[in-house]
């Protein structure tokens, strides 16, 4: 009787450790994928990536991504961006997507070139911009500006002139570059033609280049007229000059 007993005891605590393992381990099953998410990465710059890069091994890493859905245009293994030029910067650990990259011409459907190359009889210009950095925040790719080039005649004088008009932005990196001049000043790369590419290159290597935002709709061009700081503050404008 005392041995059925036993026995019946024994049923009875094997059976409560066997319920308390189970639950014990589902509890620390879904505690362990809580912390690990849904098992999916992401890629993203290991460093900052400027517009032209192409990217190394060294240039990218991935993380884990708790969501069932990765970002639109990501990439969840670093093979799928090696070898891609960089077309927008890329800030440090901010994710690679596909709208900053070249157009993969070995991709099903590609057009065999980039999406977002420079057209056919253009030139991408990169210049650096100073004091523009409300503007600067405001820019996008696709935006049109106006070039101003402020120079300093002998004497101090301050001059302006509005050197090309209604040229397309192509990609904006904020973050400084030193200059020619060895000023520190964030980096904004244009469309032009070629003979404006050689204006471009000359304001940026010994003048100050400042960006004007204009309406997208706004196409119209005009003269502009030189100015000084003289004329601005000491003799009476005609309405032509200003408008």
């Amino acid at each position: 009787m005392k041995k059925n007993n036993v026995v019946t005891l024994l049923g009875i605590a094997l059976a409560v450790a066997i319920v308390s393992t189970g639950i014990f381990y589902g509890l620390f099953v879904n505690k362990l994928s809580s912390n690990t998410g849904s098992g999916r990465t992401l890629v993203v710059a290991a460093h900052a990536l400027k517009a032209g890069t192409v990217i190394k091994e060294a240039d990218v890493k991935t993380i884990p991504w708790p969501a069932d859905q990765i970002p639109k245009g990501a990439f969840e293994k670093t093979d799928a961006v090696m070898s891609r030029t960089v077309f927008d910067a890329i800030g440090e650990d901010e994710p690679v997507l596909a709208g900053h990259l070249a157009e993969d011409p070995s991709a099903p459907g590609s057009s065999g070139a980039p999406t977002n190359a420079v057209p056919a009889g253009m030139r991408a210009v990169s210049v650096h911009v100073a004091d523009s950095t409300g503007v600067l925040a405001l820019l996008r790719n696709g935006h049109r500006v106006d070039v101003q080039v402020v120079t300093r005649r002998e004497g101090g004088q301050t001059v302006v002139r509005t050197a090309i008009q209604n040229l397309e932005v192509f990609s904006v990196n904020p973050q400084p570059e030193q200059s020619s001049q060895g000023v520190n000043a964030p980096v904004v790369t244009l469309l032009a033609k070629p003979g404006e590419a050689d204006i471009l290159a000359a304001a940026d290597a010994g003048a100050r280049i400042r960006l004007i935002l204009r309406n997208p709709l706004d196409q119209e061009t005009s003269g502009r007229p030189t100015l000084t700081l003289d004329t601005v503050m000491h003799e009476p404008l005609r309405t032509a000059q200003v408008n």
